[in-house]
């Protein structure tokens, strides 16, 4: 595949991805991980874990994988390449979403007695749970791979939810674990 086939690839990939991202951009994992691994391969499993969690890290909005997705895809044409395709990635997930978003918001308001607006806000709710909870399996099946990580996974899981400690305490734990060689 040309550079330019690869950036059209991804410029599409991501524009048709745009429109589903509902409860925001992590609730299309799923997909990415779909179309950029299994799909055209331009990742690996490992390499879109890696990415993931580099951009779960690093300070900003969420869609900032798909910037780091773009790049993975466009590298193997280069460096220059890389960039155009991962500004270009980004672009093609942020614009459209953001264009229906305004025009929904300029609109909102107007329908806030309509009986179909209530029961579009209250059948989001179930939805977006469903969808999150399918990109959680996907987390576990991309980023673990020995049962000692499944492990660690799930008391995670289990701590976030049943304490008040920093979900950050638990990250700095795990970090060290994998450090230490405990986790690969």
């Amino acid at each position: 595949m040309t550079a330019l086939q690869t950036w059209w690839h991804v410029v599409l990939t991501f524009l048709k991805l745009s429109l589903f991202s509902i409860g925001g951009g992590n609730t299309l994992l799923q997909a990415y991980h779909h179309e950029v691994v299994e799909t055209f391969g331009w990742l690996t499993n490992r390499q879109f874990s890696d990415l993931y969690g580099l951009a779960e890290a690093a300070p900003g909005p969420s869609s900032m994988l798909v910037g780091l997705l773009g790049l993975g895809a466009g590298w193997k044409h280069g460096p220059v390449w890389a960039l155009i395709t991962a500004y270009s990635a980004e672009l093609a997930i942020l614009l459209p979403s953001t264009v229906v978003m305004l025009i929904a918001a300029a609109y909102w308001n107007r329908w806030r007695d309509s009986p179909w607006r209530i029961a579009f806000e209250r059948g989001l709710g179930p939805v977006t749970l469903g969808i999150l909870f399918s990109v959680s399996v996907t987390v576990l099946k991309t980023a673990n791979h020995s049962l000692i990580a499944y492990a660690l996974s799930f008391m995670v899981c289990f701590f976030v939810l049943k304490t008040k400690i920093s979900p950050l305490v638990f990250i700095g734990i795990c970090g060290l674990v994998g450090v230490l060689g405990f986790v690969r």
